[in-house]
């Protein structure tokens, strides 16, 4: 059996709205369900709700904090990374992860989706931007079966 995969879920630490939360935690549980390391920022918002998830179905979940303090992290981090590099960390969770999932999000989002594209990695979006090269997903098992690069059951 090979090294899990790390796959990171980013989006926004701020307000979200509800259905976007429920979709963070049901990827990152799906994520765990499949024996995936969650990468996230560590903050709130989209990171918080995929590493509930993730936790909830007993995956390892790593946050990189923007800060110096790796008490900031949420609750559900397994292990914290505090950085000291602000924005800058987002191309740290980029770097360290094999694939990425992106659910909304505004230019941070936007910053790592582009940083991922760059470095050649699978891309897949619940309800984020529109960008050539990122995959849309309609829910969780699809956006992870994507970002795991498994095939898709065909439809009925």
């Amino acid at each position: 059996m090979g090294a899990a995969p790390y796959v990171a879920v980013v989006g926004a630490g701020g307000d979200v709205e509800a259905p976007l939360l429920a979709a963070a935690e049901a990827v990152g549980a799906e994520l765990a369900r499949r024996g995936a390391v969650v990468v996230t920022g560590g903050l709130g918002g989209v990171m918080e709700a995929a590493c509930r998830g993730a936790r909830s179905a007993g995956a390892t979940t790593l946050g990189i904090l923007p800060g110096d303090d790796r008490a900031a992290a949420n609750a559900f981090v397994s292990v914290a990374v505090a950085t000291g590099m602000g924005e800058l960390r987002n191309g740290l969770v980029v770097r360290c992860a094999d694939a990425l999932v992106a659910i909304a999000g505004g230019y941070g989002t936007l910053s790592e989706i582009a940083l991922a594209l760059k470095a050649g990695k699978p891309v897949v979006g619940i309800a984020t931007w529109e960008i050539e090269g990122v995959l849309a997903a309609a829910d969780a098992v699809q956006a992870v079966t994507l970002a795991l690069g498994e095939r898709l059951p065909a439809s009925r």
